[in-house]
């Protein structure tokens, strides 16, 4: 038996909008056995732009029943029943969050009829409600309310269910399949063509245009995580109905999906991506030449267009550091901006510091030149050599001077000890130091895979 659902609702997500009607027409394979309607009280306003859609206006549900009040029928109705709708998810995740409010569980198989249209009867230019109707000459009296969407749907799945010579709404409902938990707007033959190796996958909506980039271990079990679970909230609902495409890169290993989905989230900025976004170093050390002639370091806030001597995390960060290069080298506190009053220097050399004219420009700024020199030797330059998406190569990370330099694939048998070589075989990426990050712990917990560059 199957149950074919309409609702008409206050807004597009179940935890934060209500049901203002339903509709649902029992079918036993045949044709409609029974049928169910009412208008629902959502307990809150109804939006103009939806009263005008539908017709709903708040003075119509001002008396009706609230869902709580209906839930036990309506949860009669569809208990042990396949849940059938157009764009099933949507109905779904509206008609079982609002059962579990009112302390019901629904659990169903589901079909949608978007997305058995496009496989039974392929070929049409649209496959909305509205438009698949008037292509098939399914009449319906009530656009957009309940009951005439779901006679209408209704209608549909008959007309499916006679022309499915290929048994497509069979293999949906097997337990193996992925067809009901699909968005639908993506066709399974996306899924079917991932691999199940680590790599980077990009969801792109009905334009081609990425919404979502995401890395994995292994792409095929990952990607299809994204469609399991009926997450009620308005970003799930908005970020499944637009997806129409999923493409995807190999990669070697899941260190390499990692940084590929960092530069390609900062390269692309999809719509539905946070967490990478919002990673921004805040703080760097930089040098400058003043009026006088003198080399200046100065921590300060991260600039995206200005290259710093080096990152931190925080302020603290950045003036313990450059405490030590003014305790080691003899820097002037003063011209590090360290000291910032007007009392004496308070350096090594306040004697004959550089603040008060005692040294000139050239001494000084050998010291300078020296700290940075030191501070450039400090940090590593390192590859990461491992795994490959051939047995015929191994991929490989580069970090230079602390910064990540960029990565690629190099054959079993190059010569990894000339790094200006290696550089010309890998591709250069924007970094930032998560990515550095990223690699430095995994150089640490693999150290057998770390390549040192002597001198470099």
């Amino acid at each position: 038996m199957y149950a074919i659902v309409d609702i008409e609702t206050t807004g597009g997500h179940a935890n934060a909008n209500g049901i203002t009607e339903i509709a649902i027409c029992i079918h036993d394979g045949v044709q409609v056995v029974k049928r169910y309607d009412t208008l629902v009280n959502p307990q809150r306003d109804i939006p103009v732009y939806i009263r005008a859609l539908t017709g709903i206006t708040n003075e119509m549900v001002a008396d009706a029943p609230l869902f709580k009040d209906v839930a036990h029928e309506i949860f009669q109705l569809l208990d042990g029943k396949i849940f059938v709708a157009h764009n099933v998810n949507f109905d779904y995740s509206f008609v079982r969050y609002h059962l579990a409010q009112a302390g019901y569980e629904l659990h169903c198989n589901k079909l949608c009829t978007v997305r058995l249209g496009r496989k039974i009867m392929p070929g049409f230019p649209s496959y909305s409600l509205g438009k698949l109707c008037s292509q098939l000459g399914i009449i319906n009296i009530s656009r957009h309310r309940a009951a005439g969407d779901a006679e209408a749907t209704a209608k549909l799945f008959t007309m499916l269910l006679a022309a499915d010579a290929d048994k497509h709404i069979g293999k949906a409902l097997k337990q193996n399949s992925k067809e009901q938990v699909l968005p639908a707007n993506l066709p399974k033959q996306y899924i079917e063509q991932l691999p199940c190796t680590p790599g980077v996958y990009y969801f792109h909506d009905s334009k081609g245009k990425v919404i979502y980039v995401g890395k994995a271990k292994n792409l095929k079990k990952r990607v299809c995580s994204h469609f399991t679970g009926n997450n009620a909230g308005r970003q799930r609902q908005d970020f499944m109905k637009n997806i129409y495409s999923i493409s995807h890169q190999v990669c070697g290993t899941e260190l390499i999906a990692f940084v590929l989905e960092a530069v390609e989230i900062k390269r692309l900025w999809p719509q539905y991506n946070r967490s990478l976004k919002r990673f921004e170093q805040g703080y760097a050390l930089y040098d400058y030449i003043d009026q006088r002639g003198y080399v200046r370091l100065a921590v300060d806030k991260h600039r995206k267009h200005q290259m710093p001597l080096y990152t931190c995390n925080s302020m603290l960060e950045g003036y313990n550091l450059l405490n030590q290069l003014i305790d080691t080298f003899g820097l002037c506190p003063k011209l590090c901006f360290i000291q910032k009053n007007n009392a004496e220097c308070n350096g090594i050399h306040k004697e004959a510091c550089a603040c008060c004219g005692g040294m000139t420009a050239d001494d000084y700024n050998s010291r300078v030149n020296l700290a940075i020199e030191s501070l450039n030797q400090a940090l590593p330059t390192f590859a990461v050599r491992d795994e490959g998406r051939t047995i015929d190569e191994h991929s490989c990370i580069l970090i230079e001077k602390g910064r990540f330099y960029g990565m690629g694939y190099i054959s079993h048998y190059f010569r990894t000890d000339d790094i200006q070589q290696l550089k010309s075989h890998l591709t250069p990426y924007p970094g930032n130091d998560y990515i550095r990050n990223i690699v430095s712990g995994y150089a640490a917990r693999f150290p057998e895979r770390k390549l040192v560059f002597a001198g470099a």
